[in-house]
């Protein structure tokens, strides 16, 4: 597995603190992009949180998932949430060092008594020491909170800046890529009050075990949910419960609990798990099963195999301002885009961490992960095999059938209702549930003319 090295440098260590206004939570943040350019340590946010204790607890838990591998426990491997900051809100994004499991903690305007965020995204240093603290607030004291250096004392900083370098798997930033597409194709499918919604996430397994493997389906019944051993009308997907886990820290501040889905189809699928507290929200986005990591679902393939897909994204890059809701009408209007063409650029974005999608809104957001912008789309292994396939004349178009020869074997391609479907075993073995093989690819790649430098298959 290709891994590069993710270099972040804090000015000093993220702490809970005492001052005269308080305790003051300081969360010292890297390198990162805002409207001003790329900062060494950019300021978001100072000021009160009005509810402390939840929002510790709420950063604890994404904290958990980053530290977390929920498969082949071994190799443990954390990279440091992410910060974004959107004009209203504060969001703080982490993936499990498995890939299967994306958490996001949205910290709202009324959860930081009114006060407006800066603009940008950055990783925010969250520590041992830190993580100690912070399970150790309690109550409603008041708790204020620095995103970001105080400009005065980093200027006379003498001491050491405190660095982490924590290898980052090329899956790890494809998988941000895949959830995003993932969860846009989602519904709301239950909303559970407060009451039923800690019954029911308490009832779950919090460790792997024989009666937890595979996928788990849901019913909405009345306020709750009715577990079922098949996929019935309605039914939403649990794959792996345990993964849940981190949502018990919050459990007994939250209102209620939104589960996310699509129709069930009879296969195992992805979900989103939403739990509604105080002035914000704690999101887990599961994979389709707990062996299977977001970055191998091929959700975003289709928009990276087209060349209209690559100049729409540049002009839609331009036309983003952080904002905490896209608006692709809005977009397309600006741009000149049709709405689907729009939708495709933001796929295409999402694959350089540009943007992600919020299912409360039914919107994407804005944010510039601090990584290598091209390497996941350069190392997505389907995507380079295509190319290398289309490049080197090895895909015949005939109609709506194609020949692929891809080393001593020859597939067939065929089109049906503007699906493709192929004679591999990839194709057998998922039916398009994760995207296009790569044959299929290097087809639609040669159909829409997309440019592709020539290679040996």
């Amino acid at each position: 597995m290709t891994r590069s090295v993710q270099a972040l440098a804090y000015a000093r260590p993220s702490a809970l603190e005492s001052s005269q206004a308080g305790p003051l939570l300081g969360l010292e943040t890297a390198g990162g992009l805002t409207p001003r350019g790329a900062e060494p340590h950019p300021r978001f946010f100072s000021g009160f949180l009005t509810s402390p204790d939840v929002a510790a607890r709420g950063l604890l838990a994404v904290a958990d998932v980053a530290s977390t591998r929920y498969y082949q426990r071994t190799l443990p491997s954390s990279l440091d949430p992410v910060v974004t900051g959107n004009g209203d809100r504060l969001r703080f994004e982490s993936f499990s060092g498995c890939c299967g499991v994306y958490a996001r903690l949205d910290v709202l305007q009324e959860g930081l008594d009114g006060a407006r965020t800066g603009h940008g995204t950055t990783n925010v240093d969250v520590n041992n020491p830190l993580r100690e603290a912070l399970s150790r607030i309690a109550g409603d004291d008041p708790l204020h909170l620095r995103v970001g250096p105080d400009e005065m004392a980093v200027t006379t900083l003498d001491g050491p800046v405190v660095e982490k370098k924590v290898p980052l798997p090329d899956r790890w930033l494809r998988g941000f890529a895949e959830a995003q597409v993932v969860s846009a194709s989602f519904d709301l499918r239950a909303e559970l009050p407060a009451a039923e919604a800690v019954r029911f996430l308490r009832s779950l397994p919090r460790s792997s075990g024989g009666s937890s493997r595979g996928a788990r389906w849901v019913v909405p019944a009345g306020k709750t949910l009715r577990p079922t051993t098949r996929p019935v009308a309605a039914a939403v997907c649990l794959p792996g419960p345990e993964r849940l886990a981190a949502l018990q820290r919050v459990l007994r501040h939250a209102t209620s609990l939104r589960v996310y889905g699509p129709v069930a189809d009879g296969a195992a699928t992805a979900s989103a798990w939403e739990v509604v507290l105080p002035g914000m929200r704690l999101t887990l986005t599961l994979s389709p099963d707990a062996s299977r990591g977001f970055s191998g679902e091929g959700g975003v393939l289709d928009a990276l195999a087209t060349d209209d897909a690559a100049a729409d994204a540049e002009l839609v890059s331009v036309l983003l301002a952080w904002e905490p809701r896209i608006d692709t009408a809005d977009l397309a209007e600006q741009s000149g885009l049709t709405v689907e063409r729009v939708r495709a650029a933001l796929t295409r974005l999402g694959t350089a961490g540009r943007v992600g999608y919020d299912l409360a809104d039914a919107a994407y957001f804005h944010r510039e992960l601090p990584y290598d912008a091209d390497r996941a789309e350069r190392h997505n292994p389907r995507l380079v095999a295509a190319r290398q396939l289309a490049g080197s004349g090895a895909v015949v178009c005939d109609g709506d059938v194609a020949a692929v020869a891809s080393g001593e074997r020859r597939y067939q391609v065929r089109e049906r209702d503007g699906m493709l479907s192929c004679t591999c075993q990839w194709w057998v073995d998922y039916r398009g549930r994760r995207g296009p093989c790569k044959h299929a690819l290097a087809v639609r790649m040669v159909r829409r003319g997309v440019r592709v430098a020539g290679g040996a298959r």
